[in-house]
């Protein structure tokens, strides 16, 4: 059993996970965790129900947000922890986020039709309220999920690698708010500024970067990350003195495969809580 273990990044059908929040913390509670964040894509619209499970569970729900943003002509995540997530300016703020996504995923459908891959966005849509969605943000793995049904893809990992992904025949990236931008927008929300799985991005300048503009910390342990990645970013966060955490990016299981890792395959210490909660103040 994980005790006094936390899950830092887990999503919800608030965003693209296909579990709701409540189901989430119910997993981390079977897993043994003290702890799991809500880290949803550009929104905070699942931390009440996850919190409302927490209370009658007996888990700490650490209310966060993953924002999108790109920088080097790359996606960039940064993870916002203990922002003033009832905040209606706050709300608004992260909702504006959600027009580029819709966006993005206009430009994707647009992309794979030219290809002769003949989905639409209502259907896209339609995949994602199968999967229990019921409002906000859709995202690629919807789409993926989608040309997985279709038959177009044999997994998601193959609609990433071939279609989706930065180095998929799809792949688009339209303007967004630079690193650094998340950055001060969490701070101002009172929250604490995490970089999300900076092993993913092939670009540790960049990282370093972010993290001398002012992130408070950085995803040391991550499902898609190395031992090697997690050996090098640990020592990165220690010569910054930086807040190390962790997490599974679970997004809950289609089609069999649990996309990136299950609730509490990597976790930190719930001392971390601590840490997260202190210095954004």
């Amino acid at each position: 059993m994980a005790v006094n273990r936390a899950d830092l990044h887990t999503h919800t059908t608030a965003s693209d996970g296909m579990q709701r929040p409540a189901d989430n913390i119910r997993l981390a509670k079977e897993a043994g965790l003290a702890a799991i964040a809500i880290t949803d894509h550009d929104t905070v619209d699942g931390i009440a129900e996850a919190m409302e499970a927490g209370e009658r569970l007996g888990i700490i729900v650490v209310p966060g947000v993953e924002i999108s943003t790109s920088a080097n002509g790359g996606d960039v995540h940064i993870l916002g922890y203990y922002t003033d997530w009832q905040n209606e300016a706050w709300r608004k703020q992260l909702g504006s986020l959600l027009d580029v996504r819709d966006r993005r995923n206009e430009m994707i459908v647009e992309r794979l039709s030219a290809m002769g891959i003949t989905i639409t966005l209502d259907e896209v849509t339609e995949e994602a309220r199968k999967q229990g969605k019921d409002g906000g943000s859709v995202g690629r793995p919807h789409i993926a999920s989608l040309l997985l049904a279709k038959g177009y893809v044999a997994s998601m990992q193959e609609a990433f690698d071939v279609y989706l992904g930065s180095e998929g025949s799809a792949y688009v990236n339209p303007p967004r708010l630079h690193p650094f931008e998340a950055v001060d927008w969490i701070r101002d929300a009172g929250g604490t500024s995490v970089i999300a799985h900076p092993g993913l991005y092939g670009d540790d300048g960049l990282v370093e970067e972010i993290i001398r503009y002012g992130a408070n910390g950085i995803e040391v342990y991550h499902s898609d990350h190395s031992p090697e990645d997690e050996a090098r970013y640990l020592q990165l966060a220690k010569k910054y003195n930086l807040t190390i955490t962790g997490g599974s990016d679970y997004h809950g299981e289609r089609q069999g495969e649990v996309f990136h890792g299950a609730i509490g395959h990597r976790t930190v210490d719930v001392s971390v809580l601590d840490q997260l909660n202190r210095r954004g103040r």
